[in-house]
């Protein structure tokens, strides 16, 4: 009842949205002909009410089957929503500055009728409104585009000094991967030639931090098979994040909920992942060692669970000269590790995907991501302590990436 109640109301919000807009475009077709006007007006209007039909209609798309329809319907409407509301913010601006002419026509000069200024007025609305047409349609198409960018894996390499690795370890090329959810993956040859391109790196060691499904174990059935070629000199090791409990969808008894994380874990033992559970493990190469410090998803945020023991799983990595650390979610290197934990040197980290929608040019790095997280992709510096926010494998929600690519981090130690 209450989803149907939530429904009803954004339903409201969405149809007066579109009368505001509707405005808009007859603002801009001001001097089309008949013919020219009713195509636009009755296409705006022919799309705007499909898009309320299939909003209204989502909540009885649950059925597994139709998961990933559910996904796209849910992120075409949603885009075309976000489209329209930066257009209004357009509209409104031109609307507040129309009332303040107006208001100030009537104050300042009430016997003037207006006519002299009323042409200039009509013409900077019309600029006003194709700008918002154009800024929101701009939108929307970029998301429509990033549609076909959620399989186009980029490569990205650095190379990090640190003057207390041991010279062992100097060169050492690792990779890592983050958020998989492979709950909304649909598309097992493309994701192949993601791993493909992983081993084709030849790692020495292979890291994941976190959220390997959407919710339940048995959305990495279909993906299995291909994760388990996963294999590097020194290990493939994992981390959970916070989609990997279950704690999104409803489950009958707290005992199916916790069934269904020991089968994720069997799953990793099975493709010859070591899941680190707040605990570490020493790295040798050389005769020397190093410690890779794992553990459970710890965030910042108050939303996000708490299940992290970074001090059960530093314990006794004190004798390492070098350590790394393996921890879903960005925030939680700002909130314990760096002021409590000062010697681990490089901290590994996914969870925010960059929001997948950004913009990533050089002299320019922005996503609306960045306003809730601090760290929310590449390197990160304070000191002589690194962290790396991996911008994620996989996908989730929006079923695209807008210039925020899915990414294979490749590391080198120097």
């Amino acid at each position: 009842m209450r989803n149907w109640r939530f429904f009803a109301i954004v339903i409201i919000l969405v149809v007066l949205l579109d009368f505001y807009i509707f405005q808009a475009l007859k603002t801009i077709s001001q001097g089309a002909s008949a013919r020219w006007k009713a195509v636009l007006f009755n296409g705006y209007w022919v799309v705007s009410i499909l898009a309320v039909i299939l909003f209204a209609l989502l909540p009885a798309l649950n059925d597994p089957d139709w998961r990933r329809v559910r996904t796209y319907i849910f992120a075409t409407v949603l885009g075309l929503f976000f489209a329209k509301l930066l257009a209004s913010v357009f509209f409104l601006v031109d609307d507040i500055r129309r009332l303040i002419q107006w208001a100030s026509g009537k104050l300042f000069f009430p016997n003037t009728e207006g006519e002299n200024i009323s042409e200039n007025t009509i013409s900077r609305s019309i600029f006003m409104s194709w700008l918002g047409v154009g800024v929101g349609g701009a939108l929307f198409s970029s998301l429509i585009y990033g549609f076909g960018n959620k399989y186009n894996y980029k490569i990205r390499r650095l190379s990090l000094t640190f003057d207390n690795l041991p010279p062992a370890f100097k060169g050492l090329k690792i990779i890592q991967l983050s958020d998989i959810h492979s709950g909304s993956l649909s598309d097992p040859k493309a994701v192949a030639h993601g791993v493909d391109r992983v081993l084709a790196e030849k790692p020495d060691l292979i890291l994941f931090t976190g959220d390997l499904v959407n919710d339940i174990a048995t959305e990495m059935d279909p993906y299995k098979e291909i994760f388990s070629r996963l294999r590097a000199p020194m290990g493939v090791f994992s981390t959970l994040g916070n989609h990997d409990y279950g704690d999104y969808i409803w489950w009958e008894t707290p005992e199916l909920k916790k069934a269904n994380l020991d089968r994720l874990k069997q799953l990793q033992a099975d493709m010859g992942w070591r899941l680190l559970m707040n605990e570490h493990v020493a790295l040798e190469k050389g005769g020397q060692q190093i410690a890779l410090i794992g553990i459970e998803n710890w965030s910042a945020k108050a939303r996000f669970p708490k299940h992290g023991r970074l001090d059960e799983a530093y314990a006794g990595t004190e004798k390492y000269p070098f350590k790394i650390l393996m921890s879903h979610d960005p925030s939680h290197w700002d909130a314990q590790v760096r002021p409590h934990y000062p010697d681990i040197d490089l901290a590994l980290a996914g969870h925010t995907h960059g929001m997948q929608f950004g913009v990533e040019i050089p002299g320019l790095k922005w996503s609306p991501v960045q306003y809730v997280y601090k760290q929310w992709a590449g390197l990160y510096e304070e000191g002589r302590q690194k962290l790396y926010v991996n911008r994620g494998f996989g996908f989730i929600g929006y079923p695209g990436r807008v210039g925020i690519l899915p990414e294979i981090t490749v590391i080198e130690l120097a």
